[in-house]
């Protein structure tokens, strides 16, 4: 069992943490087998700096934060070498019932289209729940950059479901 600097355990924090990190790496990457290798690679990157760890709080942040990187870093390396996913479906627990699936499945399609930085602050913001701020310190970028980011991704996300509906009512007249 190993123990961080406040009598951390690692297997608590792995166990407590591991389908958040894994569910952020397969929404960004959409490839089941990348999001585990990144998982693992930033679980071993932790056990290695347990010790810095403060406690049960700033390991969750830093999980967020070594693993957005990661997948940001990760998508830059396909676009010079591109692999090809075996799924692109979530993990069947990570997924809810919504009430429009097809909405749904349309709009993570249309995230999944956004330029990398734009889709990890989205992901962070709506998946994870995390204020700009948060985001803004997790990703080392200015608050400014984070809340434009953001503006701009729901204004195209918004704007492309819309073309989508308008083009869905004319074909289906």
């Amino acid at each position: 069992m190993a123990l961080g600097f406040a009598g951390l355990n690692f297997e608590k924090i792995l166990a407590d943490n591991q389908s958040l990190v894994f569910s952020l790496a397969l929404r960004f990457l959409r490839d089941r087998e990348g999001a585990e290798e990144l998982a693992q690679e930033v679980f071993l990157q932790l056990y290695e700096k347990l010790r810095k760890i403060e406690s049960p709080a700033h390991a969750t942040w830093w999980l967020r934060r070594a693993i957005s990187h990661r997948c940001i870093d990760e998508a830059r390396k396909r676009r010079l070498r591109p692999r090809i996913g075996l799924e692109a479906v979530p993990e069947p627990l990570a997924q809810t019932r919504d009430a429009d699936p097809l909405l749904s499945r349309r709009l993570r399609k249309l995230v999944e289209k956004l330029p990398d930085n734009a889709r990890m602050v989205v992901l962070l913001r709506y998946q994870e729940d995390l204020d700009p701020m948060e985001i803004a310190e997790m990703l080392n970028m200015p608050i400014s950059t984070v809340k434009s980011l953001l503006h701009r991704s729901l204004a195209v996300l918004r704007g492309k479901l819309e073309k989508q509906e308008i083009y869905r009512k004319q074909v289906c007249r």
